[in-house]
């Protein structure tokens, strides 16, 4: 609970955070994740990437992904169409060898997903690209996309750091929002939202820059492209269908009028329902007044 707008919005960020227990149990499944997928595929590198590795993450743990990137041997390499698709299935057999006793996997996108019964492992198998950056596997499109998600972690943190560290908090809240509301945002699309709108904009507090994000992120619903910069458009999913975009805008322009009447709340001396009204825009997680 929380008496003003401010104290709200701290609790809120803490009530986002990934316990040190929780990310303690998160560093030692994956760690076994790749130690067993290396003892039936050759492996040259693997890490953690996702939301996980650029601090992104919210709670609860048991609604999250941890991404794992696993670089193999070139000689697993197969060209499209077949080719991506015959990867993720060789590399779901390599998890189920390890894990079908304790758990199910099944093909999710560009990874499998393990699914454990505290949260869920995406394993997304990689080869090194020429030039630099990697090659994983779109089996829907039948072909190998190029991304570097080694990148994307260094621009978040420079990014982070340019904003004097309140960037990254944010993401945080504005997920919250996306899952309160249906979740109609990817993950990843709407980091790089956020992070596109606040290029030239200081973040000076969570309430303004909530409403800033709400009233300026209609341009990247459609049209974001990689800021790694090897090319896509994060929002194709977007674009393949007739409604999204509507909804997606819908929810923000809904948004943004509530915390602009949150905002006026606030600054009239009416803190319960300014935390009231930021409650319904982002949700349970936010706390409520008392």
């Amino acid at each position: 609970m929380a008496r003003t707008v401010t104290q709200a919005f701290a609790d809120f960020k803490a009530n986002l955070e990934i316990t040190t227990l929780q990310g303690t149990t998160v560093s030692t499944r994956q760690r076994n994740v790749r130690s067993n997928i290396a003892k039936e595929l050759t492996v040259i590198d693997d890490f953690l990437t996702g939301s996980y590795q650029r601090s992104t993450m919210i709670a609860p743990l048991r609604d999250a992904d941890v991404d794992v990137f696993i670089v193999l041997d070139p000689a697993y390499y197969a060209a499209a169409p077949n080719g991506p698709a015959n990867l993720l299935a060789r590399v779901k057999r390599a998890i189920d060898n390890s894990y079908s006793e304790t758990t199910e996997s099944s093909r999710n996108g560009q990874a499998i997903t393990i699914k454990f019964s505290d949260f869920a492992v995406d394993v997304v198998p990689a080869f090194n690209r020429q030039g630099g950056g990697y090659l994983i596997p779109d089996p829907n499109e039948k072909r190998w996309i190029e991304t570097n998600p080694k990148e994307h972690v260094r621009l978040w943190s420079e990014s982070n750091k340019d904003k004097g560290y309140m960037l990254v908090p944010l993401i945080k809240i504005l997920k919250a929002w996306n899952r309160a509301h249906s979740r109609l945002l990817r993950s990843f699309h709407l980091e790089a939202i956020a992070r596109q709108v606040f290029t030239y904009r200081a973040i000076t507090s969570y309430p303004e820059a909530a409403a800033y994000f709400f009233g300026n992120s209609d341009a990247y619903v459609s049209w974001l492209s990689d800021p790694a910069g090897y090319g896509g458009n994060l929002a194709s999913y977007v674009l393949n269908s007739s409604t999204l975009a509507t909804s997606i805008k819908d929810r923000l322009k809904a948004a943004k009028q509530k915390a602009d009447e949150a905002i006026s709340l606030n600054n009239a001396g009416q803190n319960e329902q300014a935390i009231n009204k930021w409650r319904i825009v982002f949700g349970d997680y936010f706390p409520i007044y008392g």
